[in-house]
């Protein structure tokens, strides 16, 4: 949509200053301006006649958007991801990022494939889920220092689990190395104690949201994954097809076709990292050897065993796709998921047969 009636504000925001340029109906550039980077500074610039203002998603596009909107202005939030004039441009700076936001977004927002940030409380019960991965990702470093430092030693600690690693294991230590890993050890107990205060946080506010319960029915989808997919997605009616899902989140093999050519790429990993490393661990306990049987499982083994170096992996990730499809077919529709519903059905058709 062409949107020439009024001035049309590009915003590049950085962590401290963000450059902006202000391109006047006629396409020529009225004003740039370095502006800081905080409520104070972003309000004083915007407090302006009504304009269509373009910014990039990052760090501060959630506030600075809100903000915007407060003061009547229309805001559109680029997915730089998208546009390869912004990702991809071989003069970028902040200037010139600027102006081209500006100038795509008086030309056309569909050029921007923008997006829409999620709701403030759907961003908060998520960071919970986020603080929790990084203390896990935390323990694990903290785990594999303390097995390399003793391993250098000529020891080896037994294998356990990450959450009983402290447990088992502090009194193993060799003498030599108590002093340098004591401290690593008590740390390592606290961050066990926060993840389960975190774990206690994900149960109570998945509880919030009824539809945790609906697309957790999948044997490998535990409440975390659950309630990361639906407050990651949002809105189940954003896709008019559940097979969209998985191209939303990165789980959609690129495509470079030409003529008669047509390679097997990797996939794009454009959607949230952190969803589909979950999906990615619910697939491989799907396939692994306590998944319980289901059409999926029996698809996913059945993609895995036609050979080749990397079977194994492709068919993780395309367990991975399909399970981010169902579970958002059973979201939409609210049905009780059946584990083996295809596979009664081919029977059923076989013996009317």
């Amino acid at each position: 949509m062409t949107n020439n009636t009024i001035e049309t504000i590009g915003c590049d925001l950085g962590d401290k200053r963000s450059e902006i340029c202000v391109v006047g109906v006629d396409g020529e550039v009225l004003e740039r301006r370095t502006v800081q980077t905080t409520r104070k500074a972003m309000a004083a610039f915007f407090e302006r006649a009504a304009s269509h203002v373009v910014i990039e998603t990052g760090t501060h596009s959630r506030w600075v958007s809100e903000l915007v909107e407060e003061l009547g202005h229309r805001v559109t939030v680029a997915n730089p991801r998208r546009v390869k004039l912004i990702s991809a441009n071989d003069n970028k700076t902040d200037r010139h990022d600027a102006e081209l936001l500006a100038r795509l977004g008086r030309v056309d927002v569909k050029l921007l494939s923008p997006v829409v940030h999620r709701g403030t409380e759907v961003q908060a019960d998520l960071a919970v889920a986020k603080a929790r991965d990084h203390l896990v990702a935390i323990r694990t470093k903290l785990v594999n220092h303390v097995r390399g430092t003793v391993k250098s030693f000529g020891e080896r600690l037994p294998m356990c689990s990450a959450r009983s690693f402290a447990r088992q294991t502090h009194a193993l230590v060799p003498v030599a190395l108590k002093a340098a890993l004591d401290p690593v050890y008590r740390a390592l107990e606290s961050i066990e104690e926060q993840i389960k205060a975190h774990d206690t946080m994900v149960e109570r506010i998945a509880k919030k949201y009824p539809d945790v319960e609906v697309v957790s029915q999948i044997a490998g989808v535990g409440v975390l994954t659950a309630l990361v997919f639906v407050l990651t997605i949002e809105d189940k009616e954003r896709f008019s097809k559940s097979r969209m899902v998985g191209a939303f989140l990165g789980l959609r093999a690129r495509k470079s076709a030409s003529g008669n050519n047509d390679p097997q790429l990797r996939i794009t990993k454009a959607g949230d990292a952190f969803l589909r490393r979950l999906l990615v661990n619910g697939a491989n306990y799907i396939l692994g050897p306590f998944g319980k049987d289901s059409d999926l499982r029996r698809w996913g083994l059945a993609l895995a065993s036609r050979g080749g170096k990397n079977a194994k992996k492709r068919a993780k990730v395309a367990v991975a796709r399909k399970l981010a499809v169902l579970m958002h077919r059973l979201w939409v529709t609210g049905e009780v998921y059946e584990p083996l519903g295809y596979h009664q059905r081919q029977l059923e058709q076989k013996r009317a047969a």
